[in-house]
């Protein structure tokens, strides 16, 4: 049965130094006083599972997730309600996914019950930490596992490392987005790692990211490695359009766009506002045309961290596009409003998403 033991002696903020961090938490700036520790070998399975002060690792520079880029994560949030209560949302999708990175890195899955436990303690021995929902301020949790063999050598390790860290945030996008699409970057290819929360994904993007920066732009529109003709998603999130004729639309997943549980959310709570749902492919070709024309009405990105984002532009080295009359389309803030809502428990939960932790 999983236990994850608490080690006693980790020492506590104080209520002034947590305050400070409340103030202005920004994002993965403040780490709360526990984080969750479990250690994976060859010969013994999952072990050493316990509570422990947030602090540094001692690692050996052989250390083979260094090196060879095993390694995944996870993020989810837990939300105070107006009663002082604190729940989490769906962390049972989140331990799915983790086990699925897990599998495509060749990486031992961590159990369900080990991922739900390891959370939730995190969060209820850190209550103080979680802040009130003013400004949609939530506890972000990333927990993360990595190779922590010693040995240089390109194989799967036989030592793995899962940590799960506690931290206030904002939400990650304050403001709409304008988005790049690169014309030399991609994100991921079939048969790759693109529906894996894996590192390496990420750390590829930065240069694209960069680019995205210098032309004025928020974030990236990736489209297909092989024909640069399909949209699949945005950097760091999921990307859906809203259509004249009442559909919420994103790329269908095909093995190179992630998972992502507010997608998966979002296209639950659509027929709530009179939208139908729709996973298909995107033509690159059909969204430039269909904001042109105003088929396409609004676009949105959503994810963990970045919620649920207003797009308002899309751009390339060939456009500059602006979506519908350049501000929030009134259903992208109707789902957000929906979404948080559920979340810091101002809507009813009727699809049973919320997690009581405190």
């Amino acid at each position: 049965m999983s236990a994850f033991a608490v080690d006693p002696t980790v020492p506590r903020a104080s209520a002034t130094d947590i305050a400070v961090a409340l103030q202005d938490p920004g994002f993965g700036r403040y780490f709360v006083d526990h984080m969750a520790q479990a250690t994976w070998s060859a010969a013994d399975g999952w072990h050493d599972k316990a509570l422990l002060a947030t602090g540094p690792l001692s690692l050996h520079p052989a250390v083979s997730g260094l090196h060879y880029g095993q390694q995944i994560f996870e993020g989810l949030k837990a939300y105070r309600h107006a009663d002082d209560s604190v729940w989490m949302f769906r962390p049972e999708k989140n331990a799915a996914r983790f086990a699925h990175s897990a599998a495509r890195m060749q990486m031992p899955a961590l159990p369900t019950e080990d991922f739900i436990e390891s959370v939730t303690k995190v969060v209820q021995l850190n209550l103080d930490w979680v802040p009130q929902a003013e400004g949609e301020q939530s506890l972000y949790l990333r927990p993360f596992m990595f190779a922590s063999e010693i040995q240089i050598g390109v194989k799967a390790s036989d030592y793995y490392t899962y940590i799960c860290l506690g931290m206030p945030v904002m939400p990650f996008y304050p403001q709409p987005l304008t988005l790049w699409v690169s014309p030399t970057y991609s994100r991921s290819m079939a048969g790759g790692t693109g529906d894996a929360k894996c590192g390496g994904n990420y750390g590829a993007s930065m240069i694209a990211e960069a680019e995205a920066h210098r032309n004025g732009c928020t974030q990236v529109l990736w489209l297909d490695s092989a024909t640069r003709s399909w949209v699949e998603e945005g950097g760091t999130m999921n990307f859906l359009v809203i259509t004249e004729s009442g559909e919420l639309v994103t790329p269908d997943l095909n093995g190179r766009i992630l998972a992502g549980i507010t997608r998966d959310s979002l296209l639950k709570l659509a027929d709530s506002h009179g939208l139908r749902p729709v996973e298909r492919p995107l033509a690159f070709a059909e969204l430039c045309e269909g904001i042109t024309s105003g088929r396409i009405t609004e676009a949105l990105a959503c994810g963990t961290a970045a919620v649920v984002s207003p797009v308002v532009g899309i751009k390339s080295p060939e456009i500059d596009l602006t979506v519908g009359d350049g501000t929030p389309g009134a259903k992208t803030l109707e789902l957000r409003a929906h979404l948080t809502g559920i979340q810091f428990g101002t809507e009813p939960d009727s699809h049973d998403w919320m997690r009581r932790v405190g």
